[in-house]
């Protein structure tokens, strides 16, 4: 009877270890695959910004950047913490470590979502707002405080469960209002297609949607801890993948480009009456001075004019600029 005991131990343990060893191949392949798309999301980003030239794919390109900076520092950071200091650390000291590097994590997922926001804003053809930006910065901040604070609190709450719900239900309300931003026709005008607008808003909701079911039920579960992190980098490529391979594409080809009247190009780089009267002047060209003169403003006013539209046009020359508006602005006929 102990014999047969001892074997159903041994066998349970041989078991446990070969587990153990699925999930640390599962765990080393997942972070393999996160690299992977996180290189290709943001090559094909970058792609799109230099082809298309507008300031929505730079906040597309802004926001691969902190999203997926928070995946590594944030979610893989986790799990390096707990590979790393496992062995000489209490699991006290370990989960507040953890707690705390997590949480300096978060403000990169902040200028994530703000860097989505602005993206539906310019896809939608909706002009900055400056006293949104900082509103939007002034709530998230204040609510990551508080979230903060009662995570280095001495509380006896659930810290990685407050740290979830945040995630959730932030996630759902900043997403939801991208979604909403570019699903719905603005005055403005969207710098896209109605059938592309249609598609993109439904589905990266959905993403999110995805994205946060594991995380609902993850108590604790290597395994669903790396089906999250496996969503997340992945819900987080649709975008550049579908700009670079979907219907959008001819929105933003040359093809389509050269068929922009003065105003549609003012519109899609959001340039400002004062910037559309600069860069005319530009393209008849008149120096800086002559700028100045003409339009009753400083010298300093009209560098500060060109040097915005430098930012929003993706040029670095007055030659550049005169040759992007040559090409995406048709002739007058």
């Amino acid at each position: 009877m102990v014999k047969i005991i001892g074997l159903i131990l041994c066998a349970i343990t041989d078991n446990l270890n070969i587990f153990m060893i699925m999930i640390k191949f599962v765990f080393y392949l997942t972070f393999i695959v996160s690299v992977a798309i996180t290189a290709a999301g943001i090559i094909l980003t970058t792609r799109i910004r230099s082809r298309s030239r507008s300031e929505a794919f730079s906040f597309l390109l802004y926001f691969q950047v902190f999203i997926y900076a928070f995946g590594f520092y944030g979610l893989w950071g986790q799990a390096a913490i707990q590979s790393i200091l496992s062995s000489f650390a209490s699991a006290e000291i370990l989960e507040r470590i953890s707690d705390l590097a997590l949480l300096l994590g978060l403000p990169f997922l902040v200028f994530a979502w703000l860097m989505l926001i602005r993206f539906s804003q310019s896809l939608a053809g909706i002009r900055k707002r400056s006293l949104f930006i900082i509103g939007f910065l002034v709530v998230n901040f204040i609510v990551l405080t508080a979230t903060g604070y009662f995570i280095t609190g001495r509380g006896t709450f659930d810290t990685k469960l407050l740290i979830k719900e945040y995630f959730v239900a932030m996630n759902i309300i900043h997403y939801f209002v991208a979604a909403y931003i570019i699903h719905f026709r603005w005055k403005e005008g969207p710098l896209i297609h109605d059938y592309d607008r249609k598609i993109i808003a439904p589905v990266i909701f959905l993403i999110m949607i995805v994205q946060c079911i594991p995380l609902v039920f993850y108590s604790g579960q290597p395994w669903l801890g790396a089906v999250f992190i496996f969503i997340f980098f992945l819900g987080n490529s649709f975008l550049p993948v579908y700009f670079s391979y979907g219907t959008l594409v001819p929105a933003f080809s040359e093809e389509t480009s050269v068929s922009m009247s003065f105003d549609e190009f003012c519109r899609r780089y959001e340039i400002s009456p004062r910037e559309s009267d600069v860069i005319s002047e530009i393209c008849n060209g008149l120096s800086n001075k002559e700028i100045s003169e003409k339009l009753f403003i400083s010298l300093q006013t009209v560098k500060d004019h060109t040097h915005r539209i430098y930012i929003k046009t993706n040029v670095k020359s007055r030659v550049q600029l005169i040759n992007l508006v040559k090409d995406e602005i048709r002739p007058e006929k």
